[in-house]
């Protein structure tokens, strides 16, 4: 897979030539507010690159593969969140990936889910998979709109711009680090947006997350694939727009 050997076989761009397998978690089940949005920008702009593309769709019913590049998990509903919590456990695939170096991106319900535990119907806990050092349990209020966040500046992602609809409240352990500081909306609940430790990176934002925010999209493929070429600036006019409307939007 990319990732495995990056190291031994780049083109000149720094690129592998095998093919980025990029796996969509439990559409089935997480995959609320557009997110499948985010595997088709992750393809596109990769495609755009010269990188080829494999999108795989894993059902809960089926086993997740381990020889993934990159994983993505989607929102989804109390019930659909603890069912696939449960099945992942069971399962292995997804820890075994990312214990091997893989990339994951999960947002909200999947963002809780990764972490070591999160609030079930009535707030009970249910365990996560434990990938990254966060806990979640239920806050008083439902962050509802528009987000703003600044990004840690040790990733190099410019401001990030989504929408929030859960009532989630997420602390980040010693072993990981918040993803951006908001400016506007609620995230985390403490002043911080998502978290990240390694080449695992959750957040609360749909949207989609990466369309919305195509330099995080582009850090993602550079965890999976190596330094990345710049792409053409007329590619980039749709996104670019996209970015220019939803932040001023919220600066009105």
């Amino acid at each position: 897979m990319v990732h495995e050997d990056a190291a031994r076989r780049t083109n000149p761009l720094g690129i592998s030539e095998s093919q980025l397998r990029i796996v969509w978690v439990y559409p089935d089940l997480l995959s609320t507010y557009g997110d499948r949005g985010n595997m088709l920008v992750l393809a596109r702009r990769a495609q755009l690159r010269g990188i080829p593309v494999e999108a795989v769709e894993v059902n809960s019913d089926q086993p997740v593969p381990v020889q993934g590049d990159l994983y993505l998990l989607g929102g989804g509903e109390d019930l659909p969140q603890i069912l696939a919590a449960h099945r992942l456990r069971a399962d292995g695939g997804l820890a075994a990936a990312a214990g091997r170096g893989a990339v994951v991106l999960a947002v909200c319900a999947g963002y809780q889910v990764i972490g070591t535990r999160f609030g079930g119907v009535d707030g009970e806990p249910v365990d996560g998979l434990a990938i990254l050092d966060i806990s979640s349990g239920r806050g008083e209020r439902r962050g509802v709109g528009e987000v703003v966040a600044d990004v840690d500046p040790a990733l190099g992602v410019p401001r990030l711009t989504g929408f929030e609809n859960h009532q989630g409240v997420t602390t980040i352990g010693p072993g990981a680090s918040p993803l951006a500081r908001v400016s506007l909306g609620v995230g985390n609940g403490d002043g911080t947006e998502g978290a990240y430790a390694g080449r695992i990176l959750g957040t609360y934002l749909h949207g989609p997350a990466l369309a919305r925010n195509p330099g995080l999209a582009d850090l993602l493929l550079s965890w999976a694939a190596g330094p990345l070429p710049p792409l053409d600036p007329a590619a980039e006019e749709w996104a670019r727009r996209l970015r220019d409307e939803r932040l001023a939007a919220v600066a009105s």
